[in-house]
């Protein structure tokens, strides 16, 4: 059951109709405008092509402190590019939109970005234009669930999802006040620190998971760290999660091709292909 106040989306119908049909999905991120907007804008056409879960996007920010020093970099990237937050709503616009040679994308998209920006732009104002263009959800990394009445209420008005982060240290108290708040899934960090490729999956996730069931009929989806079709399989035969967000390892294996080219372009649809697969074995 969904929190009083809070509709249907894209991503709260997605998600949970994977686990009606016993499916695992991939969630990818990219910082948005890196390199650049257009090539973000395909690379979201693509990675719903290949039947990801949902897709989030990273809104670059001066003072990412969640995340390691592959987005830190991504995020300068986007930033040189003249990427700004009205830039990246009106790339969803974009993709929502009906074009003669594009479909509208249809898959649901998250916005991960720091609370700052949003206070900055005003929360009503802020979840309004989410809204509008067609954005279905938000990560704030940094607000705590204990705080974030004031954003929750402006999200449910205009039907935008609020995910919550929960880690291995979180308390009781906050995982269920994320329970209770969470709507389109709950984002459980794997590991404690910044976002980055790691070469384990965590013995403690099952446990932090068990934790949190309880408390939320939403989604469960796991992050920070993961960057292998085997640690995809691993964590997927070990525990039940719902989704697999993978950033860091994409994000990385953007630098490693010239990706404003068709051959580099496909060489980052060939590796997510290979973490999809993996959902599915």
């Amino acid at each position: 059951m969904r929190p009083t106040g809070s509709a249907m989306t894209r991503l709260s119908s997605r998600l949970p109709a994977l686990v009606a049909n016993g499916s695992r999905g991939l969630i990818p991120f990219l910082t948005a405008g890196d390199p650049d907007l257009e090539v973000t804008a395909r690379l979201v056409r693509e990675f719903e092509r290949l039947g990801v879960a949902a897709i989030e996007l990273g809104v670059p920010f001066t003072d990412p402190l969640a995340d390691g020093p592959t987005i830190q970099a991504s995020s300068e990237r986007a930033l040189a590019s003249g990427t700004t937050l009205e830039r990246v709503f009106q790339l969803v616009a974009n993709l929502r939109a009906d074009q003669p040679t594009n479909p509208p994308a249809s898959v649901p998209i998250v916005l991960m970005t720091y609370y700052n920006p949003m206070l900055q732009y005003g929360l009503e104002r802020f979840a309004a234009r989410c809204a509008e263009c067609g954005v279905d959800g938000i990560i704030a990394t940094d607000l705590p669930p204990e705080e974030a009445a004031p954003w929750v209420h402006a999200a449910r008005q205009h039907e935008v999802d609020t995910v919550f982060l929960l880690a291995p240290t979180s308390t009781d108290e906050r995982v269920r006040n994320v329970g209770r708040l969470a709507t389109g899934f709950v984002y459980c960090v794997a590991r404690l620190g910044v976002t980055g490729v790691r070469q384990t999956v965590p013995a403690d996730l099952g446990a932090l998971i068990d934790r949190i069931r309880p408390h939320t009929d939403q989604p469960i989806a796991a992050g920070f760290g993961f960057s292998t079709p085997e640690q995809i399989r691993q964590v997927l035969a070990e525990t039940n999660l719902n989704a697999v967000v993978v950033g860091s390892a994409i994000v990385q294996r953007m630098t490693e091709v010239e990706v404003r080219t068709d051959a580099g372009l496909r060489a980052v649809c060939d590796f997510v292909r290979t973490l999809q697969a993996a959902t599915a074995d």
